[in-house]
């Protein structure tokens, strides 16, 4: 029932993502020793929104379009504009410390979300 509202639906994706976004950073970090890797990212989750898992535009009224089909995972691609070191390596620990910063955010915002969806639901049933 729960993955039929919209609200928990975007949730859930929102802290897919950030645990997807978590897990490349980490693999940056682990190998920011290691000759040649290139540092990789995730698009934005609002990149996703339109196409990401579980969304598809919905026609509000007729002329709408639908979006692309769901279904796809989130892709890391490597950072083409990233400054190499000598040994070929692209990852700056900072910036791997920043990214991981914003994935814990995104997924506090995600809890938030849930949270309040279901704090609706409980006063929309009587049980605060």
């Amino acid at each position: 029932m729960l993955e039929e509202i919209d609200l928990f639906r975007l949730s859930h994706a929102m802290a897919r993502h950030a645990g997807a976004r978590q897990a490349v950073v980490a693999q940056n970090m682990a190998n920011a020793d290691t000759p040649g890797y290139g540092a990789r990212d995730i698009a934005p989750f609002a990149a996703h929104l339109g196409d990401g898992p579980g969304f598809v535009a919905r026609a509000t009224r007729p002329g709408h379009l639908a979006g692309p089909a769901p279904g796809h995972e989130f892709e890391a691609r490597i950072e083409r504009d990233a400054v190499r070191d000598p040994n070929g390596n692209s990852v700056a620990l900072e910036t791997e410390m920043l990214r991981g910063v914003e994935a814990k955010r995104q997924h506090d915002r995600a809890l938030a979300l849930y949270r309040a969806g279901l704090n609706v639901l409980r006063t929309a049933i009587g049980r605060n």
